[in-house]
């Protein structure tokens, strides 16, 4: 038997657009998602792929999602995590490209489509709305440049440390302190730069090293001072 499941309204929709874009008019929110188009997808689902014409966004309502950029051999490197509240491929829309990233479902989402004209007339509409874009957009030109630096000056132990410690502070934790996300081993290579073969080896050494436990796919961090320094984050 298949389980039901219970797509949001429009309010509920607007609501959850709020956390992170307050201050929206009724009129907004009536907006963007009046006609609305939302979706549940499930894990490993593609939500949008790299060189299509962007033709709208998404708001994640709830779930995670991957961003990522397809490189030699079709391996992935990972940008970055969407979480429920996040509005991605927006970029794309207001320069007029194709996508530059694809975006996957890694935990079971719901997903909103919100076409380019209605995107640009907000932002041409509302001011504040238009900041707060502006706000994320350089906030996540920051994460890459960080990632970047990273990857040139830190060695993959280092790397690696950094990369749980941010899944915490990003996904924060479930009810026995476990990293709130389910990752592969793959996954977190792609996202540290580096073999999965390393990766093994490396969160081997950190639980002999008593920084973390691992249960399947779930990391919990035993030791976060210690994995900070690791990091070189202190």
């Amino acid at each position: 038997m298949k389980r039901k499941i219970n797509l949001p309204n429009c309010n509920q929709l607007a609501k959850k657009f709020g956390v992170k874009f307050p201050n929206l008019r009724v009129e907004d929110q009536n907006l963007l998602f009046l006609d609305k188009n939302v979706l549940f997808e499930k894990r490993g689902s593609l939500i949008y792929k790299e060189g299509d014409f962007a033709k709208g966004c998404f708001f994640l309502f709830k779930g995670i999602l991957k961003v990522f950029k397809t490189g030699v051999e079709g391996r992935e490197q990972i940008i970055r995590f969407a979480k429920e509240g996040d509005l991605i491929g927006f970029r794309s829309v207001l320069s007029h490209e194709r996508f530059c990233t694809s975006a996957k479902v890694i935990d079971d989402a719901i997903v909103c489509f919100i076409p380019a004209n209605i995107l640009t007339k907000l932002i041409q509409e509302n001011s504040n709305f238009a900041l707060q874009l502006m706000k994320i957009t350089c906030a996540e030109l920051g994460e890459a440049n960080n990632h970047i630096t990273d990857i040139a000056q830190k060695s993959v132990r280092e790397r690696l440390a950094e990369v749980l410690v941010q899944l915490e502070d990003t996904f924060g934790l479930d009810h026995d302190g476990t990293i709130n996300i389910s990752l592969r081993r793959e996954e977190l290579a792609n996202m540290v730069g580096t073999a999965t073969e390393s990766i093994i080896r490396l969160l081997s050494e950190f639980k002999v090293d008593n920084l973390i436990e691992t249960n399947g796919r779930r990391i919990k961090i035993l030791n976060m001072k210690l994995l900070r320094k690791t990091g070189g984050l202190d």
